[in-house]
């Protein structure tokens, strides 16, 4: 019990910490540095004319050097929203092609999906950390107590740990369904579902990138394929098969 306020005091600043300096937390950990205006031309066209057809403040632009093919969106609010983009997928895709996948990743700072993504990051984190601190607790503290104090740690660690496999597979279950209503809303930005489709062609089986290690970024980028989407690995797997949402963009 003597634990708990600094438990709470560590959470808290964590939360904190967290919530106010995602971006330059993000940006080190996808290794990514801004793509300034004279270095690509193109991209600021096409993200300012997207941002324009729907009346949004145009987010912030980086780059990750990467020869993969792959883009994410990220930020909490107007002044930290961001899209990165690898140069694999600038270099790699037509104007069409990239317009959908910009829209595919506006369109997730429109939903405010970047922002719960990252809140759910957060709280998983710090449900995963107060389960780790009960284990402890009850693994090396079991001497120093009776038999009810130890229940007691059983019974919230059992408690914490339910709580922490629920929210992952909610976070995950968030995540997929995020993906397709982006996909959707990139259609309605484009009007060309086909662009956005070949587009996700392309990236498939060459969106790994290899100096982003970080899973909570890689959850963010457009595809990650960290698990078979299918059965119940499926349940783990934060975004549907790219097939299917090939098939799901070619019938719009």
């Amino acid at each position: 019990i003597t634990t708990i306020p600094f438990v709470i005091g560590g959470v808290l600043i964590w939360f904190l910490i967290a919530y106010f300096a995602n971006s330059s937390m993000i940006q080190m950990a996808s290794n990514s540095r801004p793509l300034e205006r004279k270095e690509n031309m193109r991209v600021y066209n096409l993200t300012e004319n997207l941002c324009m057809s729907v009346g949004m403040k145009m987010p912030q632009l980086f780059v990750i050097d990467s020869p993969a093919l792959n883009a994410f969106a990220s930020g909490i609010n107007e002044k930290s929203y961001a899209v990165t983009l690898t140069t694999g997928i600038i270099d790699h895709l037509n104007d069409d092609e990239l317009e959908g996948v910009i829209a595919h990743e506006l369109t997730h700072i429109r939903n405010k999906d970047v922002r719960l993504l990252i809140v759910s990051i957060i709280f998983v984190g710090i449900l995963s950390f107060a389960v780790d601190i009960l284990l402890r607790n009850l693994l090396w503290g079991g001497g120093r107590r009776d038999k009810e104090d130890n229940k007691g740690v059983l019974i919230a660690l059992v408690i914490s740990a339910v709580a922490l496999l629920l929210s992952i597979l909610f976070k995950f279950a968030l995540s997929r369904k995020r993906e397709y209503l982006a996909d959707a809303g990139a259609v309605q930005l484009t009007r060309n579902s086909r662009a956005l489709a070949s587009a996700l062609r392309k990236i498939s089986g060459h969106s790994e990138v290899d100096s982003v290690r970080s899973e909570d970024v890689k959850q963010m980028f457009i595809e990650h394929k960290a698990l078979d989407g299918a059965g119940f690995a499926g349940l783990f797997a934060t975004h549907p098969p790219i097939e299917k949402r090939i098939a799901v963009l070619e019938q719009m």
